[in-house]
């Protein structure tokens, strides 16, 4: 900014968060073509001006509910992960009851699926907010889940090689959590807990036979 430059006025936090909620709503169920800055208005009980003081523009706003949908889902990650892998005895124990309420449908699980499939659908026209979606959810889930792993490998619960952390990351997100994502299609129908379940303990029993102790 250059100096005596006015700051871009930003507005009321309540009024942010009010247009922040009614855009969620209105592009889950409009999608993101179809969804007019006048409807979010007009859900939001606002003005078109006072979204403009907020959002400089419809995929600006776009973007703000991904990272924040995303950064709240990357939050329960690591609460799940803390409550699971933080100090375990067991390693297919606590790798399966980590993956079974990480897949798990939870509060936040319907409408970030929903918001995920959306942007799937519209990936081509916004590699901007594709990055930041990766920023905001899984870059810090796939770090989390590495420092986990090298955390049970340092305890000799794990084989896995210095460095290799990210890939064993990997590999268990491939095995445990995408074959349980992708039988909800991200959430949009129930999978029985007994199937997730039986998919989640297959999963793991593949990742330790890649990543299990020796003498395991």
């Amino acid at each position: 900014m250059a100096d005596g430059a006015a700051p871009v006025r930003r507005g009321h936090p309540a009024k942010r968060a009010a247009i922040v909620g009614a855009a969620r709503r209105v592009f889950l169920r409009e999608g993101y073509t179809r969804t007019s800055v006048d409807a979010i208005a007009a859900d939001a009980c606002v003005s078109k001006r006072t979204i403009y003081n907020h959002f400089r523009d419809k995929e600006e706003l776009f973007a703000t509910i991904v990272a924040e949908s995303s950064s709240a889902v990357a939050e329960d990650f690591e609460r799940i992960a803390e409550c699971h892998l933080a100090h375990p005895d067991d390693a297919e124990a606590a790798l399966v009851a980590f993956g079974d309420e990480w897949a798990s449908p939870g509060v936040r699980s319907a409408d970030h699926g929903a918001l995920v499939r959306l942007l799937m659908a519209e990936a081509a026209h916004f590699p901007e907010v594709i990055r930041v979606w990766i920023r905001s959810g899984p870059e810090p889930v796939h770090r989390g889940l590495a420092d986990r792993l090298r955390a049970m490998a340092d305890r000799g619960l794990l084989r896995v090689a210095p460095g290799e952390e990210g890939d064993a990351a990997d590999h268990y997100v491939a095995l445990v959590q995408t074959p349980t994502t992708n039988r909800s299609f991200f959430n949009a129908r129930p999978v029985p807990e007994e199937e997730r379940l039986r998919v989640v303990r297959a999963g793991v029993r593949a990742f330790l036979r890649i990543y299990g102790p020796v003498d395991r």
